[in-house]
Order: C-alpha cells, then structure tokens, then sequence
C-alpha cells in the first residue's frame, strides 16, 4: 500500500513540475533580454547572399556597439549604396537642417540623402539593388519624420520592383494610443498618415499598416520582409542605447516628446540650445513662471534656436514622472492648455506658418484652445477616429 502510494506521489509531483515548467518557460524569455531584428543576423544575413542591397540607416542601426553598416562589410554582403534619413547617418545634423549627398569616410559608399532635394529614392538611386534594408529607431510619434522616410522608400521599392526588409526595433511610447487622428487636408512630412499622435507600432508593424491600408500611391504594395524582435512587446520598457536625434538624448525626453512637441508650432522653447532639450519649456514673454533657461547655439544640437539668447522663463520636466503616461495612456494637454491661457498675447501664440495644424494633423485643436475648450471637450473630438484607428491597428501588430 505504502508503495502503491508513494508512486501516485511522484506521478502528481512530476505532472505538476511538468506544468509549472510549461507556465514558466515563455515567461521567462518574455522576461528576457529584447533582441532588436538587426541582432538576429542568422534570421537574415543568409538571404543577403547574392544580393546587391541598399541601407537607410542612421547613428541607432547597430548590432551591440558596431553600426549596421560595418557589420555587413565585414559579412562580405554587397552594399552599394546608404540612404541618409533627416539628422544625417550619424545623427549629427540639425531638426530641419537639409542633409547633402556625401560618401561615408569610414567605408567608401555613397551616401544618398532622403532629407535635401528629395525624400524618395530616385530610380537610378535603386537600379541594380535587389533588397533594401531599413533599420532606423522610431520613438512612437507621427510627427516624428522617420516613418515619413519609410513611406517613401516603399512606394520607391513598389515602384522599381524592389524588396524591402525592416529590421524591428521596439517604440520606446508603444504601450498607448492617443491623440488628434491626421485629416488628410492636412498631409505633410511630418504627418503622412490618418494616424493618431501616439501611433503606438513599431516600424515593422507601421511598415505593414502602410502597405495593408494601401496609402502608398495610387494603392500599390511593396514586397515587404521584417525581422521581428524577441523579448519585447508593447507593454515592455525600453531603454535607448543610442539618442535617436540630437534633441532627444534621454529616454525623459522621449516620453515627453509627444505631448510637448505641439510646442513647436507656438513661440514656446521646447529648451533647444540647452543640454535637455524636449525636457522645459518656456518663453521670454511668460511671467510668474518657476523655472528659467537661456537658449544658446550648440554645435551638432541646435544652430540658432528659437529665442537664442533670451531668457525664457517656463517649467522644468526634467524630474517629471514619466510613469503617468503607461498608467493612463493618454497624452499630457494640460502643458498646453495652460501655457496659452498663460501667454500674454494670444494672437501672437501660434506661430504665423500654422505649422502647429501640421503637427496636430488638423486645424480643430488650435481653433478649440483658442475658443475655451476644455480638455474632456478635446478628447471627445478625437471620437470615433481614434477607437476606429485603435480596432484597425490590431490586424498588424506582431507583438500582440
């Protein structure tokens, strides 16, 4: 009987190790460390093989400490030409500051930009490649112009017959969705698409809503490959090894960029020629403010700021608790709301080129802080854009 009982024991002791080790294993690689697509070199370096390929890359395509660039010299794979997106390859060229044709000292290739006399590749650019492969580090805003680039290399690669493969990274702002969804009247480099502010994908899964939604032109698709990370998804932090443009050198900054980039249509410093840029805002005209910075020149940031040399006088977000955005999803309106009914010539708040429509991606936001509106009348606007946006993202996500 003893014995009878004692091997019942060790049946249900190893069924429940069984289970237990089946519940722990994928938690413990979800918990593991992220591997971005570049780093999973065995997914795709043999494919290259035989391939004439293009880059477009930047100073955040790397495996580990090595540009992407490097690494695939060094892989004997055939590059012939890089496509520099705004910022430059290594990062060093100012928001807005058209980047030249060049060739890269380090390798000898030519580099292309996408970001001077045009944002697409020309057809000759692309003659004689068979893959072009793009790795750039997105933060998760629609005004941020690197999904714009991809756009564009897409329709370039649908138009010329050439396939494109995306190297995943994860969206540092994945884990929401929110803001104004893009009018199409209101269509620009810094907005492309009828997204909302906060998209909340990766470039992978972008680069398949792009090509799903059939907004390329005239609604063709290009022959698209991504290289999905491990590890990661929409609910897991990540920390930036490399700053991913000159004024967002912190994971602060880029939390922050959403909400506060609206200020760049407005007369209110986001604290560019500072050493913390994206994280204060202010300006010369504001009053009973707590905080003060005076905007300067700095080489490889910012070249003749916004109020260079006036003292601006706003808020300091640089201890500010970012963790309030995972735990309500949703943008931070008050900085703006508050800053217009704080500044002392409303007429003179937005900026005359109206580039604060572009960056909202409609004209309803400025029209509805200059009449009052409250911020709950705000967010009802966005309905029922943004949850029609949120249901159509689901059918691209590869993180789910």
């Amino acid at each position: 009987m003893k014995r009878v009982f004692f091997f019942l024991f060790f049946i249900l002791f190893a069924c429940s190790i069984t289970s237990y080790a089946q519940f722990i294993i994928p938690l413990s690689k979800k918990q593991g460390k992220i591997i971005t697509g570049a780093e999973r070199t065995t997914s795709y370096v043999p494919y290259l093989k035989n391939k004439t390929i293009a880059l477009v890359v930047n100073q955040t395509s790397t495996i580990g400490t090595t540009h992407l660039v490097d690494s695939l010299q060094r892989l004997g794979t055939k590059i012939k030409v890089v496509f520099a997106p705004e910022h430059g390859i290594r990062g060093d060229a100012d928001a807005g500051e058209k980047v030249d044709n060049t060739v890269d000292k380090k390798t000898g290739l030519s580099i292309v930009s996408l970001y001077g006399k045009h944002y697409k590749p020309y057809p000759e650019d692309l003659q004689g490649v068979d893959l072009v492969i793009f790795d750039i580090q997105d933060v998760g805003a629609r005004f941020y112009t690197y999904i714009s680039t991809l756009h564009y290399v897409m329709e370039a690669c649908a138009e010329n017959g050439v396939e494109l493969m995306v190297l995943d990274r994860p969206n540092p702002n994945g884990f929401y969705v929110d803001g104004p969804v893009l009018d199409p009247k209101f269509k620009s480099f810094v907005g492309m698409h009828p997204v909302p502010v906060v998209h909340g994908m990766t470039v992978g899964e972008y680069a398949k809503m792009i090509n799903g939604e059939k907004w390329l032109k005239e609604g063709i698709q290009c022959k698209l490959k991504v290289i999905s990370m491990e590890n990661w998804d929409h609910e897991k932090p990540y920390k930036l090894p490399v700053k991913p443009s000159p004024n967002l050198p912190n994971n602060q900054a880029i939390y922050l960029y959403p909400s506060i980039c609206f200020f760049e249509g407005t007369e209110i410093s986001l604290a560019r020629g500072t050493m913390f840029p994206f994280q204060a805002f202010g300006a010369p005209e504001l009053s009973n403010q707590p905080f003060s910075f005076t905007p300067k020149s700095i080489q490889g940031m910012s070249k003749n700021p916004p109020h260079e040399n006036k003292v601006c006088n706003g808020v300091d977000l640089r201890n500010f608790d970012c963790t309030v955005f995972a735990k309500t999803k949703r943008l931070n309106l008050k900085w703006l709301l508050d800053m217009y009914q704080a500044y002392p010539d409303k007429s003179n708040f937005f900026l005359k080129t109206l580039f604060f429509d572009k960056l909202a991606g409609t004209d309803q936001l400025r029209n509805q802080i200059i009449a009052g509106k409250t911020e709950t009348e705000i967010r009802k606007s966005w309905e029922p854009a943004l949850s029609k946006y949120k249901q159509m993202r689901k059918k691209y996500l590869i993180y789910k």
